[in-house]
């Protein structure tokens, strides 16, 4: 299969911080390790408008003649698009138009986001999302998600798991945090969708941190000034400030996965969440965090939790196995 090309097409992409970004860089980089030719369509092509209610993400204007071309220019021999904005729904009428084979993923709830900031009924905006995967020969989805997706409806569904770069997230001996200890930390976008005030709510011995960024941020600081809010961090430096922490709480209600849960668990953090999607999946009470619907009494049960357990338990997520997934799951023209 060695060079072959594969064209991804995302509105999600860097400077943006998130799965979606991370699974799609870390993915792209196997791939091309394997010998694979990438290319990304992705809002950097276009010129772009900031999104309503959150300015951090850039929606592409796009025409369906350029989409058209850099397909045909490109001649992929697969083609993977990533996600239900402009540049997806785009892309999936060029696909169609030309009678090209194409697979979707499943990677943000955009009815549930939708509805936190608009009162649309979550069975329109699903019904939207559905006809956008019905299109596809196969929609590869986190195997937390693939059952509740079955009952709202959506068909040729494949599962497509996540990794974490253990050699990056691991644990570091330095202490980046002044304030008390236990240290409580959240890593992500600072966005309603998060769910973040439950975890800021909650009564805690030692110190809080969030890292990120994102459209709540600098109400949630002003509300919360005992919080320290550092802003967004990559790399080394993100991962140094992870390791750093004591306990990695996850309030999300809404995420389909949760990459950042595993990258918790490899810096040697126990995560505490909610007894949700992505957290019941990857959560084991005891063993690598804590899950309850009592956010405080999982953070506090999470203390107890030694580093070893959780970092063991990561190193079972590779980038590589879950590239095979994805290779495994495209839909090859001419089937190859």
């Amino acid at each position: 299969m060695s060079g072959l090309t594969i064209l991804i097409v995302t509105d999600a992409w860097h400077p943006q911080v998130n799965g979606v970004v991370t699974t799609l860089t870390k993915t792209s980089e196997v791939l091309e390790d394997w010998g694979y030719k990438v290319k990304v369509i992705s809002p950097d092509d276009f010129r772009t408008i900031p999104c309503p209610t959150y300015p951090e993400i850039r929606l592409s204007c796009v025409t369906p003649g350029k989409i058209r071309a850099l397909l045909l220019r490109t001649n992929p021999d697969a083609v993977h698009i990533v996600t239900e904005g402009p540049l997806g729904w785009t892309a999936r009428s060029a696909c169609l138009k030309e009678n090209i084979p194409f697979t979707t993923s499943y990677h943000t709830r955009f009815p549930e986001y939708i509805r936190l900031r608009l009162p649309v009924p979550l069975s329109w905006s699903y019904a939207v999302v559905r006809r956008f995967h019905h299109a596809a020969a196969g929609t590869m989805a986190a195997p937390t998600i693939i059952d509740e997706l079955n009952r709202r409806g959506f068909r040729h569904l494949v599962p497509w798991s996540r990794g974490v770069d253990t050699g990056l997230f691991r644990p570091y001996q330095e202490d980046c945090y002044n304030g008390p200890r236990p240290v409580f930390l959240y890593t992500g976008r600072v966005a309603v969708e998060k769910n973040l005030t439950s975890f800021l709510d909650l009564d805690l011995p030692g110190s809080k941190v969030v890292i990120g960024d994102g459209p709540d941020r600098q109400s949630l600081s002003k509300r919360y000034p005992e919080v320290l809010f550092t802003g967004a961090k990559k790399g080394e430096d993100l991962a140094r400030h992870m390791a750093s922490a004591d306990v990695f709480v996850f309030p999300s209600l809404t995420d389909t996965f949760g990459v950042v849960m595993l990258e918790a668990m490899a810096c040697g953090l126990p995560v505490a969440a909610y007894p949700v999607t992505g957290p019941n999946y990857l959560i084991k009470n005891g063993v690598n965090g804590f899950i309850d619907s009592d956010l405080q009494k999982a953070a506090l049960q999470a203390l107890k939790i030694g580093p070893s357990q959780c970092r063991l338990f990561a190193r079972k997520y590779s980038w590589q196995g879950s590239t095979d997934q994805f290779v495994n799951n495209l839909a090859w023209r001419g089937q190859l």
